[in-house]
């Protein structure tokens, strides 16, 4: 097919969704919003790994507990895979996981499980949630670190573990049931606080979620965002065998 004299190619697209990173971090604003980004995820990762590993000596049977270690192993990779992508975009990882270490150590500080099931519902509904909001920021990232948000993202099976061992509790001893979702409720509303109050203190991790940086992200999309997120919580209840 032969292309008219007068035809012109089309203008490059403006979104950053439709970027690469080598495009997209010549903004200074929205590499800076990456690097929080990454350094939120590496330090969520981290703890995550060592929650794990915490959490398996409460495990009732060995193979429970190898089973833990095997997550713990999965979240640690995608510590690494964080931490070197940090080191290649010139960013040392430390500093980057700095400015989140003291919010997430606080959250994970007031929602110690005080046993077994405690901690599998903290690992289900406080990790979920916390991937849901990744998963809505990485939709306006560029191409290139939203397929690493969403790789490190991806489950490492401890939701299928988790919702097999509660919901099997719950149908040993129904009184159990109370007491979890109570405990879940209280970890929705700390995770949520503490996601809010870690984008709240970043200047440019907040801009990339109200406006400018991601493509006008304003604040009703955020409400929405959040309403999505509540949502998907209440069908992680239910799939606990839990009321939310």
């Amino acid at each position: 097919m032969e292309t008219p004299d007068n035809a012109t190619e089309a203008p490059a697209s403006t979104r950053i969704a439709d970027q690469d990173w080598a495009t997209a971090s010549a903004e200074p604003q929205y590499r800076a919003a990456v690097v929080d980004l990454l350094g939120a995820l590496a330090y969520g990762e981290l703890a995550a790994f060592e929650r794990l590993a915490e959490d398996a000596k409460l495990a009732p049977t060995l193979a429970d507990k190898a089973e833990l270690a095997k997550m713990a192993s999965a979240e640690f990779h995608h510590f690494e895979r964080l931490t070197d992508r940090l080191t290649a975009i010139d960013v040392e990882p430390t500093g980057a996981m700095e400015p989140f270490a003291k919010a997430l150590d606080d959250f994970h500080r007031q929602t110690a499980p005080s046993d077994w099931l405690e901690g599998l519902v903290k690992a289900y509904v406080g990790d979920s949630i916390a991937s849901d909001f990744y998963r809505e920021v990485a939709a306006r990232l560029d191409s290139d670190t939203r397929s690493l948000v969403l790789a490190v993202l991806d489950d490492t099976g401890h939701g299928n573990f988790a919702v097999e061992k509660v919901r099997a509790a719950i149908e040993a001893d129904p009184r159990l049931g109370g007491r979890l979702a109570l405990w879940a409720r209280r970890l929705m509303g700390e995770a949520l606080s503490q996601a809010q109050r870690v984008v709240a203190d970043r200047d440019a991790l907040s801009t990339m979620l109200v406006g400018g940086v991601a493509d006008g992200f304003d604040l009703a999309e955020v409400g929405r965002m959040f309403s999505r997120i509540t949502e998907a919580h209440t069908k992680r209840m239910a799939a606990l065998g839990l009321a939310a």
